[in-house]
């Protein structure tokens, strides 16, 4: 695998993982949510720069990226009574920092804490050096200094749990809705770049000894109509084949400007007639109206498909050794790199639009669990426990997590 292969399987999944997680970033801040990191990627970091609030990053692992918001996980570090801190101010007499190691103290205002709110009054209560008891205003910025690290504080406006209903859930289901919109727009791509159907239904590859083959039908042979009846969609033609196992059809077919009439009989397996060639449509140029239209219509029948997909699985129709896990999707992504850049463009709208409807089902630790217990909190009228909430989507994270391994092990089975 040569190093441009790997760039692009690299780019595709790091797209895919960038707009969902921008969905987020972009509705957290309009609901006025503090965003304390924007991640592409896990585990350790390569880099990253803090740009007004929220640090961005980019870590080394390219499978996986998260939008972190305050109030989702524990806010800060807990402020105990009895503590000694040292505090600076702003010329407003407003704490700006912090500071909870001693070799820190030299920066400012020494305290011993009586009382400390974060979140609510925002306020810090202590004795100073000569037991005076103070009673300090923090601003909404202030920063936190302990352990090598930084950390501003949320007040309670700013975290996600004090949004309304409507604001958290257009936040979470942003990011599916990115990766649904991010499929249209490379379908839209696709279609500039090798055209849009046409109402043309032609002939493929034909195959050496096929029923087609011995009846004398060739790739790029349009077909006008079967049995005098006019077929205008790929669907037609294959369904009429298949409705005619072992039965004389008479194709009119157009030929380099010619017409003329074959017949051919479908040969029976499973019950089904098949002639050995692919069917399809011709491809013409694509008008931007028709590209759009094109994408729109593709990510319908697409997500039909998936929602199908799903269906079976749940239903116990498709097995465990059908699924591909993390390997599998990059040995496919790899075969369609092969393949050139329409093709490569096209399965990453494909894998976008799955990882959208995938992420909305209400399966625990996804976006679409999240949304169901908003909806519930929205009916009842007051959130559930979140305790509860965040076991329920741990468990489900860690079956998430046990599937993930069983589907990478049969990947790595079927490769090797």
């Amino acid at each position: 695998m040569n190093i441009v292969l790997i760039f692009e399987i690299v780019l595709v999944f790091a797209a895919l993982m960038f707009f969902h997680e921008l969905g987020h970033f972009l509705f957290a801040k309009k609901a006025g949510i503090f965003v304390r990191e924007f991640s592409l990627g896990l585990g350790p970091k390569l880099f990253s720069f803090k740009k007004r609030e929220t640090q961005y990053s980019l870590r080394i692992l390219p499978f996986g990226a998260y939008v972190r918001m305050a109030g989702e996980d524990p806010e800060v570090v807990e402020i105990k009574d009895g503590q000694t801190l040292a505090l600076k101010l702003d010329s407003k007499g407003k704490v700006t920092d912090i500071y909870f190691d001693e070799k820190d103290f030299s920066k400012g205002i020494i305290i011993r804490v009586k009382s400390a709110d974060l979140e609510r009054e925002l306020t810090i209560k202590g004795y100073d050096q000569d037991e005076h008891l103070v009673n300090y205003s923090l601003s909404r910025e202030t920063v936190m200094h302990y352990e090598k690290q930084s950390v501003q504080i949320a007040p309670w406006d700013r975290q996600f749990g004090s949004k309304s209903i409507l604001d958290r859930f257009a936040t979470i289901l942003a990011g599916p809705v990115f990766n649904i919109i991010l499929t249209i727009v490379l379908f839209f791509v696709v279609a500039m770049m090798v055209g849009v159907p046409s109402e043309q239904v032609s002939f493929g590859k034909v195959n050496p000894g096929s029923p087609a083959d011995k009846a004398g039908i060739q790739q790029g042979d349009i077909v006008l109509s079967v049995d005098n009846t006019p077929i205008k969609k790929d669907t037609e033609l294959i369904e009429k084949i298949q409705k005619s196992p072992g039965k004389e059809l008479i194709l009119k077919i157009e030929r380099n400007g010619t017409t003329k009439e074959i017949t051919v009989i479908p040969e029976e397996k499973s019950g089904k007639g098949l002639i050995g060639v692919e069917v399809g449509h011709l491809r013409e140029e694509a008008t931007i109206p028709k590209a759009a239209s094109s994408a729109v219509t593709n990510t319908a029948k697409m997500t039909a498909l998936i929602l199908d997909s799903f269906r079976l699985l749940f239903s116990g129709n498709v097995g465990m050794n059908d699924l591909a896990g993390p390997v599998g999707i990059m040995k496919i992504t790899s075969d369609a790199a092969k393949q050139g850049m329409a093709t490569l463009i096209n399965w990453a709208g494909m894998l976008s639009l799955y990882l959208g409807i995938f992420n909305l089902l209400p399966i625990p630790a996804l976006d679409g669990s999240r949304l169901l217990f908003l909806t519930i909190e929205g009916v009842r009228g007051k959130p559930i426990d979140p305790q509860k909430e965040s076991m329920v989507h741990l468990v489900g994270f860690a079956l998430l997590m046990l599937l993930m391994i069983i589907v990478t092990v049969n990947d790595v089975s079927k490769i090797f």
